[in-house]
This record gives structure tokens, sequence and C-alpha cells, in this order.
């Protein structure tokens, strides 16, 4: 089974994908849709869509699945859980291409659910929480309203339906999407309710497409890693790399946060205080002026000195009184700059925010990872493919920002040192 995975950016790409590399489909993350491996079961296109223009979004996105569609490859739309960017109008563009799309945000292993088609974070409604004030704010988070805005029409079923048997419920989304509706949403509230959807949706053979976060696509890859339980092991990836470390034994692991979440924030307190790291924070305004500012060469010099010093180091963007979220792609592209001549020192990249690690890879030459596994969900490990233009090809790890367990960053951590959390290592 093949599917295409359209995200909005990496680090979303790469948390909706792994459960398919875990499944043991060979899978991979782009950022450039014209340089995916075409022997991939999976691949997940990064179409850095989020601070786009809706329109402009939603072009890009119907582009990226012209490039990439194939017979039997099926369409997977990754959305944000919080449902930042363009998510609404990327779907309506891809409508008439894909067929009815299935609308089920929810990912409950990291506390988002949807009921009466709102999206609920650890219990509270998605506008009271920080990153929809920081982004949104003032502005509905009704799903149906924000697809009805597009221009599409909605249906919803509610999470008794999903409890009603896999023939009623087929049925139900049959006559759904025999009467012309654009988007079906459908309330999950749990992980069951999820893998209900999944089983059901995966094998009706109506023109469908799945709109969803890393929680429906994780319990479609265990569907499949079902079927796929007494299958010959999946063949390797041409041009992914065999070697389990490309890096220096002992090379430096490069921390790299652009996200200013709550969520972010206690990762890195965690880190500082159970992990053997060195922390630098860039003002905003060095990015912002880039290398015109004269403290921009300091800030390079002090980058480089860490990584000669082999202190793995967790660097971080700044915030200051003229922060805005738009503009988080310009500091992260700035952030990659100031790291790009000393990258081959790292022996480990961990990126948080999709934008930052969009940015450092693109400036590293990287545009393609082989997706590994996890270090919890929507924690991704992977390497960069063979056919990037660098020999540098340290081991990875990308992270949304608001997302994840306070524990995340140190386990990531953990990982790539190739220390056990459970060994007592480092505490």
């Amino acid at each position: 089974m093949s599917f295409l995975i359209i995200a909005d950016d990496l680090s979303g790409a790469a948390d909706c994908a792994i459960g398919f590399a875990g499944a043991g489909l060979r899978t991979v993350v782009t950022l450039d849709a014209a340089a995916a491996p075409a022997d991939a079961d999976v691949i997940a296109a990064d179409t850095d869509t989020r601070r786009l223009a809706p329109s402009d979004a939603a072009a890009r996105t119907a582009a990226a699945f012209a490039a990439l569609r194939v017979h039997g490859r099926r369409l997977y739309k990754k959305i944000d859980s919080t449902l930042r960017g363009n998510w609404a109008a990327e779907v309506a563009a891809l409508r008439p291409l894909g067929g009815l799309a299935i609308v089920a945000p929810a990912f409950p292993a990291t506390g988002r659910v949807l009921r009466g088609g709102r999206v609920l974070v650890h219990g509270a409604p998605l506008e009271t929480t920080d990153t929809w004030k920081l982004e949104h704010a003032d502005r509905s988070a009704d799903v149906a309203s924000m697809l009805t805005a597009v221009g599409l029409t909605t249906a919803r079923l509610d999470a008794a339906a999903l409890h009603e048997g896999d023939g009623v419920l087929a049925q139900r989304i049959a006559g759904v999407a025999a009467s012309g509706v654009g988007a079906l949403i459908v309330d999950t509230e749990s992980e069951d309710e999820l893998r209900t959807l999944a089983r059901v949706t995966l094998a009706m053979s109506e023109p469908l497409f799945w709109v969803g976060s890393g929680g429906l696509a994780r319990e479609m890859a265990s569907m499949i890693e079902r079927q796929r339980e007494n299958a010959a092991p999946a063949r390797a990836l041409n041009g992914a790399s065999s070697a389990q470390a490309a890096e220096s034994a002992g090379a430096p692991i490069l921390i790299l946060v652009g996200s200013l979440s709550a969520v972010c924030e206690r990762q890195c307190a965690m880190l500082r205080e159970r992990g053997e790291v060195f922390e630098l924070i860039v003002p905003p305004a060095v990015l912002r002026a880039g290398a015109t500012h004269p403290d921009w060469p300091g800030w390079r010099t002090r980058i480089g000195a860490a990584l000669d010093g082999r202190a793995d180091l967790l660097l971080r963007i700044g915030r200051d009184d003229a922060f805005d979220p738009g503009e988080g792609a310009q500091l992260s592209a700035a952030l990659a700059a100031l790291v790009e001549p000393h990258f081959t020192k790292t022996g480990g990249l961990i990126a948080t925010g999709g934008e930052t690690a969009r940015a450092m890879l693109g400036t590293a030459g990287i545009g393609s990872l082989h997706l590994l596994e996890e270090v919890e969900a929507g924690v991704a490990v992977c390497r960069p493919l063979d056919n990037t233009p660098r020999a540098h090809r340290p081991g990875i790890v990308t992270k949304a920002g608001a997302f994840g367990t306070d524990h995340a960053l140190y386990a990531a951590w953990l990982h790539l040192k190739h220390r056990n959390p459970a060994s007592g290592a480092a505490h």
C-alpha cells in the first residue's frame, strides 16, 4: 500500500509519516517534490505553506499532489491538530482531485480531541489556548465554519456513529460521499475511535482522502502493520544510508529551537536541568538584521566555539517586544545561516518547529529524510538520504514546537547520545 502525505511544514510531515515507517513501509520526508525517491512506499511532502496567503497555499498544495500522484497512491492531507495554517484552503484545492475529505484532526495521545466539530486541547477549547491566541486571536476555531468559508459543504458524524458497527459506519460515509458533500467532519475523542475510522475508510472504494494530524495517520499505519506482520521485511530505500552512524563519534549535538510556545519552554527547561548542554539564546534583533547587524560575526563565532569544544549546544531564538509570529520563517532562516559554517561539526541535530527544521536542512543542502523511528508520539528520528550534496549526514530528530511531553527534548537528546533513559545515565 502506498501513500502520499501532503503537509504544510516539515515537523508535521515527519510526525504524520513516522507511524508508517514503524509499520515497515519505506517512508521518506521531502522538502522538494521533484526530489522524492520513486521507490518509497510513503512520501511525506512538506509544501512549506503555513505562512503563505491562502490562495498561494492552495495552489502549491494542488501542484504537489499533481507532481507526486501515481495510480494506487492514496492521499492524506496532514493538518495541524490545533488548526494552524491554511489547511481549509488546501483541503478545498484537493477536494476536486481526491474526492470526499474525511476530516479528523484529533490526536488523543497529545491531548487533542474533536467534540461537536471543535478541537479541545487537554479538555480546554482551542480558542482559549496560548497557541491560538498568539496566532489567531478573535478568529473562530469551528471546523465546519472554516471549511464553509472556503466554499466546501460539510456534514458531521458524532463519536457515537463510530460505535454502531463497521458496516453501518461505512454506509453512512458512502451516503455522504454520494450526496456530493465536500467534507465529512468526524468527532473523535479516543485512539479506539480513530482506529475504527481508519479501519473502515481504508477498506472503502469510494473516492476519498483523509484530512488529519498524526493521530489518524498512526491508526492507519497500525492497520497496515497488522496486515504486514507475516510479510517479508521492507526493502531498503535506494539512496538511504545503511550506516547507523554517519557522524563522527563524539561529535556534538545541536538542538535548534525556534518555537516560543510554553510547551517548548518546559521541554528546554528539562533538557537544561538533566542534560549536558550549553545554551545560547540569539536576540531577535540580530536575526532580523542578519549579516548587517554588528553583533552577527560575534554570534557566529560563539556558536562555532561551542561546537569546536564538542559541547552539545541548545541554540534558541529569543523573544522581544517587537516579536511577530509571522516572522518565524525569517528568524529561522537567519538562525540557520548563523549555524551553516559550523554545521558539519555536528553529530546530530534536534530541530523544534517546522520552520526551524526546514531552514536548517535547506541551508545544509539536505532535501530528503529517511524516517526510522519515534522517540515518543510525534517526535521522529531520521537520517538524510545518501543523495544529499554533502557527505555529512547526521542523525536528525524533528518535533513540532507546541507538541510533546515535557520530556521530549531530553528524550531526543538521549536518543542521539545512544543512552537509555531507564539506565540512569545523565540524570
